[in-house]
């Protein structure tokens, strides 16, 4: 499994510097603009649903490091910093406060969660957890959502969507540097 990261992060590394636009020219690259109305809303609603998602999902991956990263097959260490990146990230998505840095933290992150699960084989969308019969997938507490990568795709595409539009005129970025 410590081959699938290194892989990983050795072509994520490679990506971002020499992409213009996903390497040291991103933040040149972004026009920052802090649109107000509806755009500005929706730029809003969509920044402060991710912040939450994020808040969920990087608590109990923080509070229960060791097992995280037990069941992932990777170092603590690498563990703790995803977990960081989601829960602080989140914080700061909530508040529109460094959005493009917190985007694009988060984002590694996802897109390392959906490395794995592409390299472990798994399908892009699974069947319908509704339509699966009772014995062939059983999570945790039963029933439960089939494995795919269709979540860290989702969140892949809000992120970087975030990263490209920026906060929103509703946010601290708009404030401080607007």
């Amino acid at each position: 499994m410590i081959y699938r990261f290194a892989i990983g992060f050795a072509l994520s590394f490679l990506l971002a510097t020499t992409n213009p636009l996903l390497g040291p020219h991103l933040i040149s690259a972004v026009n920052v603009t802090y649109p107000g109305g509806a755009p500005g809303a929706a730029l809003f609603l969509l920044r402060a649903s991710v912040g939450v998602l994020f808040l969920l999902h990087g608590y109990p991956k923080i509070t229960h490091l060791r097992q995280w990263a037990n069941s992932l097959h990777m170092p603590v260490f690498l563990c703790f910093l995803s977990a960081l990146s989601m829960l602080l990230g989140g914080i700061c998505l909530i508040c529109g406060f460094l959005t493009l840095v917190s985007s694009v933290a988060i984002l590694g992150s996802m897109a390392f969660a959906m490395f794995l699960e592409i390299s472990q084989g798994l399908p892009f969308v699974a069947r319908d957890p509704y339509l699966i019969p009772p014995d062939q997938y059983k999570g945790p507490k039963g029933q439960g959502e089939p494995p795919s990568w269709e979540k860290a795709f989702i969140y892949c595409v809000m992120l970087i969507t975030l990263a490209l539009l920026g906060p929103g005129a509703y946010s601290l970025d708009a404030l401080i540097f607007g």
